[in-house]
């Protein structure tokens, strides 16, 4: 008897309740706030002001306080005083950068071959000019803000020699414009060592992640590309990227048209996206100068510390240059005087309502991003303040305590995201010299007697350890983790071996001959 299959399809409609978490545009704003430093902040708000006529501002001078904490008396003090390092205007920065991209695109009809261009700029520029930007006193060039931050990761002695050598090959934009066989071939004939492509390529993922974004790129696309992965996700963020991405020929010539028709965008989110893809740094490093003379990226503190002799520590929120914002009471009244008279109003006096709610609207919600921001800053700073009080004191390593960015998130009351952009390239000026904040966070470790000492006390003890060998009688990891359990330290061999690579030293039979 024959057997027939019959396949049958069938549609269902049926109704499922799922909760999804998205941001809103308010929160985006603030989480964009949250990871700018002092420097950057700034020049976001003048380039507010100057899209926003409904947003207006008072000299800082004038600004009164209203964030910062005491951790003796709980007192909220703000700083008013704009930091000396970071003496240029905003407004000339702000054009400056506005036209820097169309430069850059402007000189790379040849297939983004920006050498010789560069060798130019750095050698006919004017002397006059160059004068004017120069800044002096106490600077630190943009090769030692490098450094500072490679010093910062954790790296082996053989990837901080390849990292030295990728920073002092960056030219004069902050690129790198050398495949990495040819760096391999270099670091063999002049640092004499083998060093793979593989390696090189590592040390480079590295230099990337450091600031300003898009330095050590390979190319002005990958440049703009890194800034880009830089940013909050969002779809205006996914529209530049498939820009740069795929429409980079177009992207180089500014022909806007067709990128516009190729990605199916609309004018206006065309318009938007362009927009930002043209505050993007094309030249991240600017001018390299270590031998002109310009400090072109300096530290500028986010937050002041002090600390008095009955053992109390403070703290200021820096302001910079940035500006008490405030609505302009010009279109408060000019929208009041239309909603009196609702009946009379004709056509154009409706867009001319519209238009300046929506400016309005939009300066409120700005307004309260920065007070978000100012306000989530204190509350992570009190509370690394309050974790971190015994190092703040006395400036000693040996004082810091374990602390991981949960730490701080709970008894701030806050998302460990939160806490992790607010600590990210941002600094504090304390009695002891300017420190990053995520120095002063390290992993515990369990001495084994109910205490947990910080990982980074750890290495620095060993570090003493072992400059203190006798000459000529270097120590073998098993004796170092010997004379470590002596100190109060009982760490196995294998730990000494690890933080003693972390930390760049050679084994025993390499040290010391």
């Amino acid at each position: 008897m024959a057997q027939e299959l019959i396949q049958t399809q069938e549609q269902q409609l049926t109704q499922q309740l799922t909760q999804q978490q998205r941001l809103t545009a308010q929160q985006v704003m603030v989480v964009r706030m949250l990871e700018m430093p002092l420097a950057q902040l700034e020049q976001n708000v003048q380039a507010e002001m100057d899209e926003n006529p409904a947003l207006e501002g008072e000299t800082p001078e004038a600004a009164e306080a209203d964030y910062g904490a005491s951790e003796g008396d709980g007192e909220t003090t703000d700083s008013d005083t704009a930091d000396d390092s970071n003496d240029f205007e905003a407004e000339e920065e702000r054009k400056e950068r506005e036209d820097e991209l169309d430069s850059v695109l402007d000189s790379i009809d040849r297939d983004d071959r920006l050498d010789s261009y560069n060798y130019e700029r750095a050698n006919n520029s004017d002397p006059d000019a160059d004068q004017e930007e120069r800044i002096y006193g106490n600077t630190e060039s943009f090769y030692d803000s490098l450094r500072e931050q490679m010093r910062e990761q954790t790296l082996t002695q053989r990837q901080e020699l390849i990292m030295e050598y990728l920073i002092g090959s960056l030219d004069n934009d902050g690129l790198l414009r050398k495949d990495l066989a040819a760096l391999s071939d270099e670091i063999a004939i002049k640092e004499y060592i083998d060093v793979s492509e593989e390696e090189i390529e590592r040390c480079l993922t590295i230099l990337q992640s450091f600031d300003p974004a898009g330095i050590g790129a390979q190319s002005l696309q990958q440049c703009l590309l890194i800034q880009i992965f830089r940013r909050q996700p969002s779809h205006l963020t996914s529209l530049m990227h498939r820009v740069i991405n795929e429409c980079y020929t177009e992207f180089a010539k500014k022909h806007w048209a067709k990128i516009t028709e190729r990605l199916g965008m609309s004018q206006y989110t065309a318009q938007e996206v362009f927009s930002e893809i043209r505050k993007l740094n094309p030249r991240p490093g600017a001018a390299l100068g270590e031998t002109m003379g310009r400090n072109t990226q300096q530290v500028t503190p986010d937050f002041t510390i002090d600390t008095d002799d009955g053992g109390n520590v403070s703290f200021t929120l820096n302001r910079g240059k940035m500006p008490q914002l405030y609505v302009s009471p010009d279109f408060e009244n000019m929208i009041d005087a239309y909603r009196k008279n609702p009946a009379s109003m004709t056509r154009s006096d409706k867009e001319a309502l519209l238009y300046a709610q929506q400016k309005v609207n939009r300066a409120r919600s700005y307004i309260e991003a920065i007070q978000q921001r100012q306000a989530t800053m204190a509350a992570t700073m009190r509370s690394i303040i309050a974790l971190q009080k015994p190092f703040l004191l006395s400036g000693d390593e040996a004082d810091l305590k374990p602390m991981i960015l949960k730490d701080v998130a709970q008894r701030a009351s806050l998302d460990i995201s939160t806490v992790s952009r607010v600590c990210s390239s941002k600094y504090a000026e304390t009695p002891w010299g300017i420190i990053p904040l995520k120095s002063l966070f390290s992993d515990a470790y369990d001495t084994g007697n109910g205490e947990a000492v910080s990982t980074r006390t750890i290495k620095q003890a060993l570090r003493e350890l072992i400059e203190s060998e006798a000459s000529g009688k270097p120590l073998s990891d098993i004796k170092l983790a010997e004379e470590m359990k002596k100190r109060g330290y009982p760490i196995a061999r294998r730990t000494v071996a690890k933080y003693r690579e972390q930390l760049g030293i050679p084994p025993s039979n390499l040290r010391g001959g």
